[in-house]
């Protein structure tokens, strides 16, 4: 989805949830998804219920809601993060794919395309690598002038005007 238009990502994601302007070229897409838990009846001979909900809470997954945020700059996908309790028993952030799917199976013509290997540089595992973000993107003309106090024993606030 790097590299998306807003439209194409409207296009094929629907339409967000939430927005958020953050400067002139920086604006945040929020999309939210559920998906319902699996439910697996009661069996005295074999307790698959229980069986597939040790395996869950022991290997992570049966996750049933995740959130999208979606940073664009200059109109165009920069970066995606997923929050929620979004993992499935084999990967991670399996859940948001209710929220990407539609962009993964017609990829729109101003998506980033992957390429690199058998499966490409995309997993179950790990995202995709994608580049730094723009100084436009990451950068506010009042958090231009504060910097973080780098002295942990300091009296002063956490946050400190920038000296240079």
């Amino acid at each position: 989805m790097i590299g998306m238009t807003s439209y194409d990502l409207q296009a094929c994601a629907g339409i967000p949830s939430a927005t958020k302007q953050l400067n002139d070229t920086t604006q945040i897409f929020t999309y939210t998804g559920t998906q319902p838990q699996l439910s697996y009846g009661g069996s005295t001979l074999i307790p698959i219920g229980d069986i597939v909900t040790t395996i869950q809470n022991l290997g992570g997954g049966g996750g049933t809601s995740c959130t999208a945020v979606i940073r664009l700059d200059h109109d165009r996908v920069s970066d995606v993060h997923y929050t929620g309790n979004n993992d499935e028993i084999i990967g991670t952030d399996g859940i948001c794919s209710i929220i990407t799917r539609g962009c993964a199976r017609q990829p729109e013509g101003t998506m980033k395309r992957s390429a690199g290997g058998i499966f490409g540089p995309v997993s179950a595992f790990h995202p995709p690598t994608t580049a730094n973000q723009t100084p436009s993107a990451t950068y506010s003309i009042q958090s231009g002038t504060v910097v973080l106090n780098p002295d942990k024993k300091s009296k002063e606030p956490a946050i400190v005007p920038r000296t240079e």
